[in-house]
């Protein structure tokens, strides 16, 4: 047994403190031997993702091709051997067995291996966040059926519908992520999948009112959560400069659910009268069985992580040895705090808090607020507008198709455009940008305006370039930690649900059909957006990047070895943490 002067006290990385015998001090050594044996030589220079976008434009010609056979493994902390044992994974991390800091591999491993996480991992998602939206947005197919007067209800008790759903939403958002994080995202998903698949389906059976509102509270809270959820279970997979665009393809998704949500309710509908029925209860029977099938099958196509494929009814596995360790090491290369905690481990109540109180992030949160304001409306209110200018049913289930495809393009494009220029706040901001003159053309538009006219207004607006997955992944580079970025997650998207309420209550009863007021307050809050806000996000993370850098400067090697070894600071308020902006 070991002298109390030969143990020491080393912190983990999920930051409990254990005693440390010889024994663990001496594999302590040789991991930062090691380190000191393989050196920085043979690794590649670390890049900032794509060429800039005035490159690819003007000087192709100078740009070099990659050798697809030359080492891709990029530079980072565990090359560093004073800065490598402040960042080694939690001993609970479920993938240690993988993590080797000595590990490299070709850019045509990488592109391999990233294309067969896009097949394998990120398809499934998009899948799945496809029946969300499915099952979330099929009560406006349903409005262009009459559900409303079917119903006796009102445009206020519709909005009353959305704001429960909404509140629900967000109520059930931190919930939602404590449950994933102790379960593991890869059952929770399924689960909540198949919950509110039946929901969906018993709204067959709507009799008015307070059935309505029952149905809309309850798919609210089985859905909140859902896609902090999965936007953490794709960070397991993915490096920060892969994530937004994968998130754009992710949102994309919804775009195409909703051109495919269009044909099936083009179909759907005709069946009224089946059976004495209206065609919206048909809507939701289908949507929902169709739904119900999709969660069943998630079971059996989410891993827990790069290094758990194999399971039961895969005894193969998707991944190989070699491909699992390029998949763990180039995840924690670029972001060493993805190890902090293994993929089953709960949060608690002083997680929670510190969380909530971490002040650096609000300024994202107020954007979630405020930058989906002006388009909302607008998008919510698009097939009962164009029912009172007198389009039919089928016709405008048609008719919102080609704004849905025309958004899938300007969303993708727009996450592009923010990681070629390495630039967050100022490219989100163009969504606002795009919408404003759209929002004046409306507001000044006469009493009782041409359809068509309307129709092509309404649609160049709801094409706008959503800037959601770029805030999304914003928001989770910025957070810093497993924990962090957990709770990160379910408070952004409840800032957006938040956002969701509020825009429900713009477009009134007292103010239809042209809603004059509601536009002039988006106008409004539109141009807030683009002069106040971004701007001002922009300015916050560069003052405190500055701040940052200068207490880090001022830190000889010897003095930054002893932070990091001392600090409490955790995740993004530690000084050598840098904020995107």
């Amino acid at each position: 047994m070991p002298s109390p002067a030969s143990v020491t006290v080393l912190e983990d990385r999920d930051g409990s403190s254990t005693p440390s015998t010889p024994a663990s001090i001496q594999k302590e050594r040789s991991f930062v031997k090691s380190i000191e044996i393989v050196g920085k030589t043979d690794l590649a220079p670390l890049t900032k993702g794509a060429p800039r976008f005035i490159d690819v434009l003007f000087r192709r010609h100078e740009l070099k091709p990659v050798d697809l056979d030359a080492i891709a493994t990029e530079e980072s902390v565990y090359d560093d051997p004073v800065l490598a044992p402040h960042f080694k994974p939690s001993p609970k991390y479920e993938n240690l067995h993988r993590f080797d800091p000595s590990a490299r591999w070709t850019y045509r491993e990488e592109r391999a291996i990233v294309r067969k996480i896009d097949w394998r991992i990120m398809l499934w998602a998009a899948i799945s966040f496809s029946a969300l939206n499915l099952d979330r947005n099929n009560l406006s197919n349903a409005n262009s059926d009459g559900i409303l007067k079917d119903l006796n209800l009102s445009t206020n008790d519709f909005n009353l519908g959305n704001t429960v759903f909404r509140l629900s939403f967000l109520c059930a958002e931190l919930p939602s992520q404590l449950v994933s994080k102790r379960l593991g995202p890869d059952r929770w998903i399924p689960i909540q999948m198949c919950l509110w698949s039946i929901v969906t389906s018993a709204q067959f059976w709507l009799s008015g009112r307070t059935s309505f509102l029952v149905c809309r509270a309850l798919l609210g809270f089985i859905q909140g959560g859902f896609i902090p959820d999965l936007i953490l279970y794709l960070s397991y997979f993915y490096k920060k400069t892969e994530l937004p665009l994968r998130l754009a393809y992710f949102w994309g998704s919804s775009n195409v659910c909703t051109v495919i949500g269009s044909f099936l309710a083009f179909g759907i509908l005709r069946m009224r009268g089946v059976n004495g029925k209206e065609g919206w209860r048909w809507l939701f029977l289908i949507e929902g069985f169709i739904t119900l099938s999709i969660g069943v099958a998630t079971f059996f196509q989410m891993p827990p992580s790069p290094t758990q494929s194999k399971a039961w009814f895969r005894p193969e596995g998707w991944f190989t040895e070699r491909e699992e360790v390029i998949m763990v090491n180039r995840v924690l290369r670029d972001d060493p705090t993805k190890s902090d905690m293994h993929n089953r481990q709960g949060l608690n109540l002083k997680d929670l808090w510190k969380g909530i109180l971490n002040f650096d992030l609000y300024p994202i949160y107020i954007l979630g607020l405020m930058f989906g304001l002006p388009s909302g409306p607008p998008s919510q209110y698009l097939t009962l507008s164009l029912k009172n200018l007198g389009f039919s049913t089928l016709d405008i289930n048609l008719l919102t198709i080609p704004s849905t495809v025309a958004g899938l393009f300007t969303l993708i494009g727009i996450t592009l455009l923010s990681e070629v220029f390495d630039s967050r706040s100022l490219v989100a901001a163009i969504q606002d940008v795009w919408v404003l003159p759209c929002l004046i053309a409306l507001y000044i538009l006469p009493a009782h305006p041409n359809p068509w006219i309307f129709y092509t207004v309404a649609s160049v607006l709801l094409s706008y370039p959503y800037t959601h997955a770029i805030q999304v992944a914003w928001a989770s580079r910025n957070a810093g930690g497993v924990a962090n970025r957990t709770i990160n997650a379910s408070l952004y998207n409840m800032f957006v649900q938040a956002s969701a309420i509020v825009y429900a209550n713009i477009y009134r009863a007292d103010d239809a059909p042209r809603y004059v007021r509601g536009n002039h307050n988006l106008i409004i809050i539109c141009a807030v957006n683009i002069f106040v806000l971004y701007p001002g996000t922009r300015f916050y993370y560069k003052w405190r990047n500055a701040q940052r850098e200068k207490k880090w400067s001022a830190m000889s090697e010897e003095e930054r070895s002893n932070y990091l070894s001392t600090t409490k600071d955790e995740g993004n308020q530690r000084f050598n943490f840098r904020f995107a902006y």
